[in-house]
């Protein structure tokens, strides 16, 4: 068991091993240049119960020509990583970290050459890996982050290929991914935690493919409210797969859920549009519309037959093109301007006039809406 290794700006033509050692102080390689690999697997690192914040690795700005091999690592305090070059992989898998209410691993704008294998890695505390340049794999599988309170993940600004949380447990603390670049975007939706900050995260792909409803109440763990952003990004990534159908879903809960911050008078037509034509992306709810209301208004002039305005002159009443005549305002079949109902049927007429107008105006917009999005 050593009580520390202090190297700072070490430099070695090879490799360096500190395999299955026992440390109790810190192992300080910040600014060392090596030529073959880095191995601590199996190692063990700080104290059970020590600061948490104290760096028990230090591999700042340190230069590794070939891999940061730490399988099965044990460190009781921060592993860190910020500004290092990695000309291989780091292999994380299985390790342990121990820095909780602390960072358990600080490695902004790392770059490695290909992964960072981190499958059943353990960490307590926070995992930073904001800016980090990780061009193949960031792979979390299995993996258990925690740090209730605090951020369990930080990639924000990172540019990575591929993340995998593929069967990780359900993080404990927020997750930042915003304005992250990725490739693929491998995360079953139990995984996320509650908060989640996703604005300008960009992805092409997202898998496992789920229905948009599945995916959905992600873009509600935004502390921020409301953006819409993540929307549109959901929207490229369906469509991207082809999957038409739920782009439109996501689109239209972008517009639900951005009615909830508008003037009153702007979410009454909001609800207006979404119900006649579900803000364009349900066009046929305009059809159902217009056919019930035809129904509605056929059936009552069948039962009661508006009296001419000049009976001599007047075609034969339909009730069928009658209704239509009131509710389709580009439309005239003759019939409304013949005829002039009384009573309660006049305000039947007002109603279904009126309702045409809605309709015809909701519809409008919906296709306007549509080609825009083209």
């Amino acid at each position: 068991m050593l009580p520390g290794l202090t190297a700072g700006t070490l430099r070695a033509d090879g490799v360096v091993r500190i395999t299955c050692c026992r440390v109790a102080g810190p192992v300080r390689l910040q600014g060392a240049k090596l030529t073959g690999a880095f191995f601590a697997n199996g190692a063990r690192l700080g104290t059970p119960g020590a600061d948490p914040e104290e760096a028990v690795l230090q591999l700042n700005h340190a230069e590794v020509a070939t891999d940061v091999w730490a399988p099965g690592l044990v460190a009781h305090g921060t592993v860190q990583l910020n500004g290092a070059v990695v000309g291989g992989q780091v292999n994380l898998n299985d390790a342990v970290l121990d820095a909780p209410g602390g960072t358990a691993l600080h490695a902004e704008v790392l770059a490695v050459g290909t992964d960072l294998h981190a499958m059943r890695l353990r960490a307590r505390g926070r995992v930073n890996l904001g800016g980090a340049r990780i061009p193949r794999q960031l792979n979390l599988a299995y993996a258990q982050l925690t740090n209730p309170g605090g951020h369990a993940l930080r990639a924000s600004s990172a540019v990575i290929g591929e993340l995998w949380l593929r069967s990780a447990a359900p993080i404990e603390g927020t997750v930042n991914l915003r304005r992250a670049q990725l490739d693929l975007l491998h995360v079953p939706p139990e995984v996320w935690p509650e908060r989640v900050q996703l604005d300008g995260l960009a992805y092409r792909v997202l898998t496992p493919h789920l229905p948009a409803e599945q995916r959905l109440p992600l873009l509600e763990r935004e502390p921020d409210g409301y953006l819409p952003y993540p929307y549109e990004q959901l929207t490229t990534a369906y469509r991207t797969v082809g999957d038409d159908g739920a782009a439109r879903t996501v689109q239209l809960a972008k517009l639900r859920r951005h009615r909830g911050t508008l003037p009153v008078y702007a979410r009454l037509w909001g609800y207006l549009q979404d119900a006649a034509v579900g803000y364009g992306f349900r066009p046929m709810r305009a059809a159902l519309w217009l056919l019930l209301l035809l129904c509605a208004g056929t059936l009552a002039f069948t039962l009661h037959h508006p009296p001419a305005l000049k009976p001599s002159e007047a075609p034969a009443f339909n009730p069928l093109f009658y209704t239509l005549d009131l509710l389709l305002p580009i439309i005239d079949f003759g019939q409304e301007s013949a005829y002039a109902p009384r009573g309660g049927f006049q305000w039947l007429s007002y109603l279904l006039i009126a309702l045409g107008w809605v309709l015809a105006t909701t519809i409008a917009a919906g296709i306007t809406r549509s080609l825009n999005r083209q």
